[in-house]
């Protein structure tokens, strides 16, 4: 890749105000709209999107059916980056990311308005499916238009700095949906919350894509296109061009399954799988749970904004190869912090009482409404309490609890005999002490994902052509996060409910971040990193 467009038609620099409004009003409509597309996967962990809109009957299967809409939502966003991708590179940046936040805030207030299942039936989770794609549509366009505008407007020197905050608002959107939802509950009854209190937040993004529009809307093109535009190099068919353009397609390769694949799942991992960790397999109380997960998330923007800034010192690629390594390192240990501290008591009670269940065909089916045996029934129970066992065989289901065999008895019984030997099935609240620890074990995540996030916004705009650059960088990116991200809630909840590991899921962003760190050693190359045309 050389420079694109002729040295006489260069841009002039924006001025450090102009540099400023284009960051503030870019990040705060990307802070926006991840807000918006963070409520639902922010009140699917709490329980209300399963209960609320999918059929009952099977608590497990509402909350898989929960994520599965979640994932929907990011499946779609590809699609997303491909109309929106041609729309950017044909037509400009500007206006492009000026629909998906349009798009994205009546899709938002649009849940708040879907009737529940009781009402509705089999219409209510239809109507959330519909609206989960258009969300996903918005958002496959709107990172790279944002990330793509910011960084057409910086100077070279400083474009990691610049798009960090872009990155960095992605992160405050899971922070406001979190303080958005515990603001409403505070300010009304457990009942009304329930009720109808909880669809407040989705009907708030109006206000929010309000005032993003006039934000946005005041800003001007990106130099880099009107200059392409005024030289006659607009892309006729960038689509096209972004799989045929000399060498891209290994940059694509890269870009998706070294680049987007482990960032994401990385960030997913800190926050949406900490978050249902302590809820669900720690049964921490949520609010608690909420709170101590949004201050690290509120904490943790500063690393996004510092590795940012060190990328555009020491190089994109050595830091983000260097926050996979550590994730490989440090994620079980991290991991196991914050659940001996979150609830102690189950952690002694799972060692010195350890569950086997036995039988002759002893299986959980996380999408059945009815287990078919008593085995899975008793896998269902534990599950739903998130109490760890393992599985052996036997001719006769059996039930065992420190070694003492307990035929298979009904829920109450089995709540009894639980609490009699230590395990503590109710809410927990940790301490301040242990909350701190808590919180120290988020920031250390959130450290690993603003190591590999925050350099690359920059990296990516530097990877592919000016030309062809809204294309090529968001298709990768939101094939990556669309799948590799979007799938992860549901994949480590199944994964969780099949084996009775509270861990178990996180095998998935291990292998994830292993494949993403191979990839990037062996095919990222400093020297793809064009820094003169954007």
């Amino acid at each position: 890749m050389g420079t694109i467009v002729p040295a006489e038609q260069a841009r002039e620099a924006p001025s450090p105000r102009d540099v400023r409004s284009v960051i503030a009003a870019s990040s705060l409509g990307t802070l926006f709209e991840w807000y918006d597309f963070f409520i639902y996967g922010t009140l699917a962990a709490s329980g209300i999107i399963g209960r609320v809109f999918f059929p009952p009957g099977n608590e497990q299967l509402q909350t898989l059916l929960a994520w599965a809409g979640f994932a929907v939502g990011f499946g779609f966003r590809p699609l997303g980056a491909m109309l929106f991708g041609y729309l950017g590179d044909r037509y400009g940046r500007k206006y492009t990311f000026i629909v998906t936040i349009v798009l994205m805030g009546v899709a938002t207030a649009g849940v708040g308005l879907v009737p529940s299942y009781a009402t509705a039936g089999w219409l209510a989770p239809a109507l959330i499916i519909l609206l989960r794609i258009l969300q996903g549509l918005a958002l496959g366009g709107e990172y790279g238009g944002a990330a793509i505008y910011v960084a057409e407007h910086s100077p070279g020197g400083r474009r990691g700095f610049f798009t960090s905050f872009i990155q960095a608002s992605v992160g405050a959107g899971f922070f406001l949906s979190l303080i958005v939802v515990l603001a409403c509950k505070g300010g009304m009854t457990s009942a009304t919350w329930d009720a109808w209190g909880w669809r407040v937040p989705f009907l708030l993004s109006l206000i929010l894509l309000a005032i993003s529009l006039w934000m946005r809307v005041r800003l001007s093109e990106s130099p880099v296109f009107k200059a392409m535009k005024a030289a006659g190099q607009v892309s006729k068919n960038p689509f096209i061009e972004s799989f045929t353009y000399p060498g891209n397609g290994r940059r694509l390769f890269v870009a998706l399954f070294g680049i987007a694949a482990g960032l994401t799942v990385i960030w997913f991992t800190a926050m949406f799988t900490t978050l249902g960790f302590l809820r669900n397999a720690m049964h921490v109380d949520e609010e608690v749970a909420q709170i101590v997960v949004g201050a690290g998330a509120l904490m943790g923007l500063g690393w996004f904004i510092l590795f940012g800034h060190l990328s555009d010192r020491i190089g994109r690629k050595r830091l983000i190869v260097t926050g996979y390594a550590l994730t490989l390192l440090l994620l079980f240990p991290l991991y196991w912090v914050i659940g001996h501290a979150a609830n102690p008591e189950l952690t002694r009670a799972a060692q010195r009482a350890p569950i086997v269940l036995a039988g002759p065909d002893c299986r959980f089916n996380p999408f059945a409404r009815v287990q078919y045996n008593d085995c899975g029934r008793a896998l269902e129970y534990l599950s739903k309490r998130g109490i760890a066992y393992s599985l052996a065989e036997a001719p006769t289901v059996q039930l065992s609890i420190g070694g003492a065999p307990l035929s298979y008895a009904t829920d109450a019984e089995l709540d009894a005999r639980l609490t009699a030997e230590g395990y503590p099935l109710g809410t927990v609240t940790p301490p301040i002490g242990r909350l701190v620890i808590i919180f120290l074990a988020i920031m250390a995540l959130t450290a690993l994902s603003g190591a590999t996030y925050g350099p690359v916004a920059a990296l990516l705009t530097e990877l592919f052509p000016a030309r062809i650059r809204y294309s090529s960088m968001s298709i990768p990116y939101h094939f990556g996060t669309g799948y590799f991200g979007g799938l992860l809630p549901f994949v480590e909840q199944y994964m969780v409910a099949r084996s009775g590991d509270p861990y178990a899921g996180l095998w998935y962003s291990w292998w994830v971040v292993a494949m993403a760190l191979v990839v990037t050693v062996l095919l990222l190359r400093e020297r793809d990193l064009v820094k003169d045309d954007a």
